[in-house]
């Protein structure tokens, strides 16, 4: 069987006590066929060798590769983060483009490219994960690599009207078409990326998804990623007996409780859910001493200049919030910008009655998987959930709403806190049953499935 490389910005490495991130744990499932995972080590340096630092845990090579900080600010901070990211979310106004950035965004992806290429055995399926690394296959190509080489993109994809903001759009669109599986997390995101390569690269794409590139043929499929919701829900459950739920519970004092779980990013809506919030007790005075929401959004890229100015305004409009709804027991807003364990949020999630997961855009959104898996069948939480989310082209019982329309989460935020128990019973079944379909074992088995079939 051949052995599969994963190529991806970060690496959790074993021996590092950083938390795994999302693609961690999802790719657990795989875990068992991963034999080497490859990429940046998180560390910048004043010079950096060309081949990486290999650490071996439980039959993996974690193998690192560190950055200059002219690199880093070039790849990561620029190009990458700066153009690319606000692309992909359709925040054209935020682009930054700057030449040197791209040249840096390849110049690092070349780099990766050959001190991967010494670590490749003939046989490998290398699956490369992002927007990061859209031009990695390229590279390799360039380098003589013959292997299959496939890439999933977790972010969206636009439409081609709106992929051409970019400039130089059609040389990245092209080096899309050096994998021969490129991966995405609903319909939509699969037919802007081959309407965009119909459009810009005039290729032909066939009844089957198939691109007829230049040099090679390139499937394109969805493969929508998931978690293993009984592991979640076993662990949710666990939770509810330890220390820090009871904590928590008995820190509401019988309120009920919104939770919101996200990155501290301008695609996550967070000023707008916080003014729905504010909404919700204006309009719907009824809630007030009688519900907490508590907004976990862990600081991220805070190099970019965007991302600082969120965090000093989600600050001011919680102090504004709770100087106008708050009495002298009684916080409404809890706004934390530290990050908690996985397992210990998964019962806070079983603690909460609503689940707020209303990001402007994103490409699945694991959060309201774990909401979901983590609730009590018995007396089940309501998740309320952007339509532009990629988890509302699944989850069809959920309480969706459109995140620009701070008036409308508040709305259903009161219907989920006003619902009675046997409507919240049966739409968590039919929620549970969709969750059930979606596994990080079928992503994985999905991907690897296509990768595998397609000709070396």
């Amino acid at each position: 069987m051949s052995r599969i490389v994963v190529v991806s910005n970060r690496v959790p490495v074993p021996s590092q006590a950083a938390r795994a991130g999302g693609l961690a744990v999802v790719l657990q499932e795989a875990s068992d066929r991963i034999g080497l995972w490859f990429g940046w080590s998180g560390k910048t340096a004043a010079e950096t060798g060309e081949d990486a630092a290999v650490e071996t845990a439980r039959g993996t090579d974690y193998a690192t590769i560190g950055l200059s900080e002219e690199d880093h600010q070039n790849f990561y901070i620029g190009f990458a983060n700066s153009a690319l990211w606000p692309l992909l979310h359709f925040r054209l106004g935020l682009i930054e483009f700057r030449r040197e950035h791209l040249a840096g965004y390849r110049a690092v992806n070349e780099r990766f490219a050959r001190a991967l290429v010494k670590l490749l055995r003939p046989d490998d399926l290398i699956w490369v994960h992002d927007y990061h690394l859209i031009p990695l296959a390229r590279a390799l190509r360039d380098l003589g690599v013959a292997n299959r080489i496939g890439f999933f993109l977790h972010v969206p994809f636009v439409p081609s009207n709106v992929f051409t903001a970019l400039p130089q759009a059609d040389s990245l669109l092209r080096d899309f078409c050096a994998f021969d599986v490129v991966g995405f997390q609903t319909d939509e995101h699969l037919d802007d990326f081959r309407q965009s390569v119909r459009q810009i690269l005039g290729y032909a794409v066939d009844v089957a998804g198939v691109i007829a590139a230049q040099d090679r043929r390139v499937r394109t499929i969805v493969a929508p990623v998931g978690i293993d919701a009984a592991k979640y829900h076993r662990q949710a459950e666990r939770a509810a007996g330890g220390k820090n739920y009871k904590r928590l519970v008995d820190s509401l004092a019988g309120r009920n409780l919104v939770i919101g779980v996200d990155r501290l990013d301008y695609s996550k809506g967070l000023p707008n859910r916080f003014e729905a919030f504010n909404r919700l007790l204006t309009r719907f005075p009824e809630h007030r001493l009688g519900v907490s929401y508590l907004q976990i959004a862990v600081p991220s890229r805070e190099e970019v200049a965007e991302y600082a100015s969120l965090r000093h305004s989600l600050s001011r409009m919680a102090g504004d919030i709770n100087g106008r709804h708050g009495t002298f027991d009684w916080v409404p807003l809890r706004y934390m910008s530290q990050g908690l364990a996985r397992s210990t949020l998964s019962g806070f999630y079983r603690a909460a009655r609503i689940g707020l997961v209303t990001p402007f855009r994103d490409g699945m959104n694991l959060v309201a998987h774990e909401y979901l898996a983590a609730q009590d069948e018995s007396d089940p939480g309501m998740l309320v959930l952007s339509r532009f989310a990629g988890a509302a082209d699944y989850f069809s019982a959920a309480l969706t709403v459109n995140p620009y329309d701070p008036d409308e989460i508040a709305e259903a935020v009161h219907a989920g806190l006003q619902m009675s128990l046997d409507e919240r019973r049966d739409r968590h079944a039919k929620l549970l049953e969709e969750l059930g379909r979606l596994s990080a074992a079928s992503y994985c088995a999905t991907f690897l499935q296509a990768l595998t079939a397609t000709s070396p």
